[in-house]
């Protein structure tokens, strides 16, 4: 986008919750609602009425602007596996109770959503009788990331899929400024609407996807994108919010293996290949220390390297660092989503 490339649009801008009937859910897939204080909540599954327990259930937990609906091909793969998952849709996104446009862009915090994923998690180990992996995506992975560190949930293990570190998101938005010059010039004239920077596939595709998507994939996403987003959610994860070994002692028998994955598109222009490595490097950091402290019975191994030509993948301390080649920020609706489905699969095998 060139620095004379100012255009604007207001299609895809919204004030008011969606109203009617939710769409029927995506083939493949069941709707569930979980009745919490606040309102109901939407969670997508590939499970009936009569769920796999036999295995691990995954928690899959969506960025901003996104919904339950984006993990769709995800769990459509995985049902072939027979892995249980289930993806939540947090308040004001996807099918779930929605907010007012005032409530939810001013008032609505980290931790009203993070009540959502709690009760989410909470109810699916209920149903399926064990602890989760649990998955979350851009600030959904702040979002878990906080959750555990808070530890308001235990979990099997955790997956970050292009998340917001730990450590905070400032270069985050220094990157979405550096391929978006006219980010805050066009919030300006948008109202200050949190939708400002995808408000035409152009930008979508832009800050979401890599080289490879096409303009269909991009329109059919816009359709699906959030009417509008919470700024305090991304503002809390800007400075630190979260520690790398309160993280990983809210995850069970973390010393028995790999039980963190960080898997990120090559293309991922907000969550960049060096806040990825920053990311793993801290929480391997953390597993170092806390078995050196002799607070987690485990062994410090050697980080491996990468292993057949072309594969840029390590492991090492408790963590893989994965890369999915050519795709964006939205790795699981790229074109090229399968591969990272594919690594996930075998992080989840491996538990």
């Amino acid at each position: 986008m060139g620095i004379f490339d100012f255009r604007l649009s207001y299609q895809w801008l919204f004030w008011t919750a969606p109203t009617g009937e939710p769409s029927a859910a995506p083939e493949g897939l069941t709707r569930h609602w979980i009745e919490t204080s606040s309102g109901r909540i939407e969670v997508l599954s590939n499970q009936g009425e009569t769920p796999n327990i036999s295995k691990t259930p995954i928690v899959f937990v969506h960025g901003g602007m996104g919904s339950a609906w984006v993990w769709t091909e995800y769990m459509r793969y995985l049902a072939k596996h027979d892995v249980p998952c289930y993806a939540v849709s947090l308040r004001g996104h996807g099918n779930s109770w929605h907010p007012s446009y005032l409530k939810m862009v001013y008032f609505t915090t980290r931790q009203n959503l993070a009540d959502d994923v709690i009760a989410a998690i909470r109810w699916v180990q209920e149903r399926q009788g064990s602890e989760v992996l649990l998955v979350g995506h851009s600030s959904g992975g702040g979002l878990s990331q906080g959750i555990l560190s808070a530890r308001q949930a235990r979990v099997k293990g955790l997956a970050l899929l292009g998340a917001v570190p730990a450590f905070g998101s400032y270069g985050v938005y220094a990157n979405w400024a550096m391929f978006d010059p006219w980010f805050a010039v066009r919030m300006l004239f948008h109202g200050w609407h949190p939708n400002s920077p995808l408000s035409r596939p152009f930008l979508v595709k832009q800050a979401f996807f890599g080289d490879q998507m096409t303009k269909t994939g991009v329109a059919d996403f816009q359709k699906h994108v959030n009417r509008y987003e919470s700024f305090l959610w991304p503002i809390s994860m800007m400075k630190p919010f979260a520690k790398a070994a309160d993280i990983i002692n809210s995850i069970s028998d973390l010393g028995a293996g790999t039980r963190i994955l960080i898997l990120t598109g090559t293309q991922d222009k907000l969550m960049t290949r060096g806040v990825m490595q920053k990311l793993a490097a801290a929480f391997r950091h953390a597993f170092a220390q806390l078995v050196g402290e002799k607070k987690l019975d485990a062994k410090v191994d050697a980080i491996n390297p990468p292993g057949s030509e072309g594969n840029e993948d390590d492991e090492g301390c408790g963590v893989t660092l994965a890369w999915v080649h050519g795709a964006g920020h939205h790795l699981q609706n790229d074109v090229m989503w399968e591969v990272g489905a594919k690594k996930l699969l075998d992080f989840y095998e491996q538990l």
